[in-house]
């Protein structure tokens, strides 16, 4: 019926035209490789999304494997995930004070790394902007910052233990040590690049610290100050692994160490596999929390 009626009236537009919108909607999925009528390139997307981080985590499995087999000391991936298996099934038992599951030690860990990281970002951050804001604080501070942000955060460990005179708050002076120079550094950036013509804007406006600090500076230093935090948080539970070496008590960084007294390795590779997880989730949730706080340009 449709086809009669078009060849009456020839000029008239086809009657199941597709809708701008619906166009407009193709057309931008068409630019991305994606097309709606069939699944061909969703699928090479996918595959290329999924197939690489597979195969890489498929290689060290076999480069495991081969290690294993040419050293009998040195668990397999089966032996290793069996042990897993069964220790991940009651990760919360305790039988004494030396000898509880993995997941209190994990939550040893995190809960020195959010004490050192929290009083390290109350510091830092604010501290940070100040040395970007006034020539004189970042003159006085620079010099004191370029002199102790190389030292290894480990080095301030025994200054910590003749101080605190326990292995805790040492260890949770180790972390707040380390991860107070990348947001100090980081967020003191952001607001010596904050644009000139918005702090004369400012001064013409006549407006107050307070004004200037929330409607001008924490705006456009966010993303470069949450950068900081990042790099903060993925060296304090780096470091806290270390220190808990050294000082002994419950956390992962202990539970390591006691493993290998205890010739346990299969305990020590999946203590590993655990901290790189922990860290990757950290990681991932800042970056998560900087997308948020990111504003794009309209039209990017």
């Amino acid at each position: 019926m449709s086809a009669v009626l078009e060849s009456m009236n020839p000029d008239a537009a086809p009657l199941a035209a597709p809708l701008p919108e619906k166009r407009a909607r193709s057309e931008r999925l068409a630019s991305q490789g994606v097309t709606l009528s069939n699944g061909k390139p969703r699928l090479r997307t996918f595959l290329l999304a999924v197939l690489p981080p597979v195969l890489g985590l498929g290689l060290l499995v076999l480069l495991w494997q081969i290690l294993s087999l040419n050293n009998s000391s040195f668990p397999s991936p089966a032996v290793t995930f069996a042990e897993a298996v069964r220790m991940f099934a009651d990760p919360f038992y305790r039988n004494g004070p030396n000898d509880q599951g993995i997941g209190w030690n994990i939550l040893a860990s995190l809960k020195r790394v959010a004490l050192g990281f929290g009083l390290a970002a109350a510091v830092g951050i604010p501290l940070g902007f100040l040395i970007g804001r006034f020539s004189f604080l970042a003159g006085m501070f620079n010099p004191i910052i370029s002199l102790l942000k190389p030292v290894s955060p480990l080095a301030w460990l025994p200054i910590g233990l003749l101080v605190f005179k326990s292995a805790d708050p040492a260890a949770i002076w180790s972390i707040f040590i380390c991860s107070i120079w990348p947001m100090i550094v980081n967020t003191a950036s952001g607001v010596q690049r904050v644009p000139q013509d918005y702090m004369n804007v400012a001064r013409v406006l006549q407006l107050s610290e307070w004004k200037i600090f929330t409607k001008i500076l924490l705006p456009s230093v966010l993303p470069t100050m949450l950068t900081g935090v990042r790099l903060a948080i993925g060296t304090a539970w780096l470091v806290i692994v270390a220190a808990e070496m050294l000082t002994g008590g419950v956390g992962i960084g202990f539970w390591v160490w006691d493993e290998w007294n205890n010739l346990n390795v299969p305990h020590i590779i999946i203590a590993i596999v655990v901290i790189g997880v922990v860290g990757l989730v950290l990681e991932l949730a800042l970056v998560a929390l900087a997308k948020a706080f990111t504003y794009e340009q309209a039209g990017t």
